[in-house]
């Protein structure tokens, strides 16, 4: 057994399935580095370094073989972090190889790939609440900031529909789970990392005057109307309706 360590990254990634065919493993893991943990004494570990040249011809290679879409299906594998994620990308990736004039990711009599189509419509839902139902609030600089804490990592799938929508205002939007997140300043749409996860009490401190009598109101109302007959139904996402983000048609975004 070979084990290969990579960064996490998806380019990181592509580069270990390179390596797989370029040194010819047959009997093959893949783990993120970060998430390894050595059960198997005799397994040979291999580190990838990432190198954007091989990703961009398994990322060529797939493109011939699957299309962008099934490049897109592989992606949301990816970012949905589940725990066999790498594995079932890499058999979807042999299999193409193996295919190449087969539509490899309708071959649902496959586990690996009936199991890719059941991630990815999770993940789908997911990134439509997220787009549905994310609330932004306004800061004192003048910047509204959301916070979220999806299911599955989908900020990558997610920063073209705010960045479409919202580009007259500046915005960021930080994954809670993840310690990272997107920030708009009117020209760019960058993702930003963090040292420390943010301190959410003195964000608070940050709001805007509006902003901070909107919540107190809030909080009064929703305090008020918590009776028994109204328990049972959900909470809203948001007192506010033009502050509820409607859900456009689905693009995909690469």
């Amino acid at each position: 057994m070979t084990t290969l360590l990579y960064d996490g990254s998806f380019d990181g990634l592509l580069t270990a399935v390179f390596e797989v065919f370029e040194y010819r493993y047959k009997d093959v893991e893949i783990f993120s580095k970060n998430q390894y943990h050595q059960e198997n004494i005799f397994a040979e570990t291999h580190e990838v370094v990432t190198q954007t040249e091989k990703a961009e011809r398994v990322f060529k290679k797939l493109e011939e073989n699957i299309g962008r879409s099934g490049i897109h299906q592989l992606l949301k594998v990816f970012l949905s972090e589940d725990p066999e994620s790498e594995r079932i990308i890499l058999s979807a990736i042999q299999l193409s190889v193996h295919h190449p004039h087969e539509n490899i990711l309708q071959n649902y009599a496959d586990n690996d790939i009936l199991k890719i189509s059941k991630i990815c419509k999770s993940v789908d839902r997911e990134r439509h609440r997220m787009t549905a139902f994310v609330r932004f609030e306004k800061m004192q600089d003048g910047v509204f900031f959301a916070k979220i804490d999806p299911d599955f990592n989908v900020i990558p799938l997610i920063r073209k529909h705010f960045k479409d929508r919202y580009q007259d205002q500046k915005w960021m939007i930080y994954d809670l789970r993840r310690n990272y997140g997107i920030l708009f300043d009117l020209e760019n749409c960058d993702f930003f990392y963090p040292d420390e996860k943010l301190d959410l009490d003195q964000y608070e401190q940050k709001f805007h005057d509006e902003e901070s009598q909107y919540q107190k109101l809030w909080q009064r109302y929703f305090i008020k109307t918590n009776i028994t007959e109204r328990k049972k139904s959900k909470a809203p996402y948001s007192a506010c309706p033009e502050k509820v983000l409607e859900v456009p048609d689905r693009k995909e975004v690469m």
